[in-house]
């Protein structure tokens, strides 16, 4: 089965959705009681918050409509999530040498992409990135940013995954413009 985007309603997570993206994560946070904080937090601040702290700082940034990112829905249920928001609030990222600006153009990160497992591989992946390109657009961001892996194998297993897979990204316009090793990227996409 292939899902259209048509049939995907993208929504930034807002406190009124909160608990569509909390039935999503279930009751591990999505993996390891991330709750998508890890790029958000020094690492140590992160581990020392599972397996609940996590998830009531995401909260915490949802309550106060700092930008999170974009739920997908399908038949009114959440079937995907993609973190998407300023650089800046990634600290993780930020403060990475192999992660380096490589510029001081304003840019906002796609960080994670979290699909519901009995909905992958339908194509969901593309339709997010396609949604981020649309909300960039008319929310006027110039400059979207992600920092996909570079699969080694055929059969990945789906943990290695979560930042999003290069090719999903290159199809949709992006472009290397750091490559880290044989197995991660950095990529760009000008949003006009």
């Amino acid at each position: 089965m292939k899902i259209t985007g048509r049939q995907v309603k993208l929504e930034p997570l807002t406190k009124t959705n909160w608990k569509s993206f909390e039935d999503l994560m279930g009751k591990k946070g999505g993996c390891g009681h991330c709750w998508c904080m890890l790029f958000r937090l020094p690492y140590k601040e992160f581990q020392s918050n599972k397996p609940n702290g996590n998830k009531k700082l995401m909260k915490g940034i949802v309550s106060s409509s700092k930008p999170t990112g974009l739920i997908a829905m399908y038949e009114n249920e959440a079937i995907g999530w993609m973190a998407l928001a300023p650089r800046e609030d990634y600290i993780k990222i930020e403060n990475a040498r192999s992660l380096k600006r490589i510029d001081d153009k304003p840019v906002w990160s796609i960080t994670c992409l979290f699909i519901k497992k009995e909905f992958r591989r339908m194509g969901v992946s593309q339709i997010m990135i396609r949604g981020a390109i649309n909300y960039a657009r008319n929310n006027n961001i110039r400059i979207l940013e992600a920092y996909p892996v570079i699969p080694y194998d055929e059969k990945v297993p789906p943990p290695f995954l979560w930042v999003g897979v290069l090719s999903t990204f290159t199809k949709n316009g992006f472009e290397i413009v750091r490559q880290n090793g044989k197995s991660k990227a950095m990529v760009r996409r000008d949003v006009k």
